[in-house]
């Protein structure tokens, strides 16, 4: 995976006292995006393996990606649900998916923590389409928060404490389209990756 990360953002940031790190600052450090394997799930076939090999995990990162809006009244339900795991990234494609009780079990489950950031959205959205009870659930920027740490998004925690910045190119594309492009792809499993990175260095 191309990134140069590692403690050199943490102990930089306590070094001097947890200072926000602005954009330039940001924009100055390597990009770093997931390289590892990653799991597109677009059938209900596809899905017993993705969750059994889920339901083993402790940690996972979570996100959510949407088609944007751009006009007054228009919204889109939730079109990728990402999970990242210790070794491989499951991302499913809700229009063909949907939300079986098998994921939604993992959703729900205290036992697997799902870690990721402003969670609150992404969770009332999953709900929208079908309604679960959330258990599990933890916000990165509420950990930073209490950490003492000035940046509470993604893509200035990455920085701070992996050294590293995430691009957000491929953040407005259309993910409702049925074929992702390789870059969506990675994208998207960049985000839930760092999220479980994150909580695992805002642990030690």
């Amino acid at each position: 995976m191309e990134n140069n990360s590692g403690s050199g953002g943490l102990a930089q940031q306590v070094n001097s006292g947890w200072k926000r790190m602005e954009k330039d600052e940001i924009n100055e450090r390597p990009i770093g995006r997931y390289e590892g394997k990653v799991h597109l799930i677009r059938s209900e076939i596809e899905l017993p393996d993705a969750v059994r090999l889920l339901e083993k995990e402790s940690l996972l990162g979570f996100d959510t990606e949407t088609r944007p809006a751009y006009q007054k009244g228009e919204k889109y339900p939730p079109a990728l649900l990402q999970l990242a795991g210790a070794n491989e990234v499951f991302l499913f494609q809700l229009k063909f998916t949907g939300l079986p009780r098998p994921l939604l079990d993992i959703l729900a489950n205290p036992n697997i923590i799902k870690a990721g950031v402003s969670l609150n959205h992404d969770i009332n959205e999953l709900r929208s389409l079908v309604q679960f009870e959330p258990a599990g659930f933890v916000d990165i920027g509420d950990l930073a928060k209490k950490k003492g740490i000035q940046n509470h998004g993604l893509r200035g925690l990455a920085a701070v404490l992996l050294g590293f910045r995430i691009t957000k190119s491929a953040k407005t594309t259309n993910w409702s389209r049925s074929d992702l492009t390789e870059a969506q792809i990675r994208y998207a499993a960049t985000d839930a990756w760092v999220g479980r990175m994150l909580y695992i260095e805002l642990q030690k």
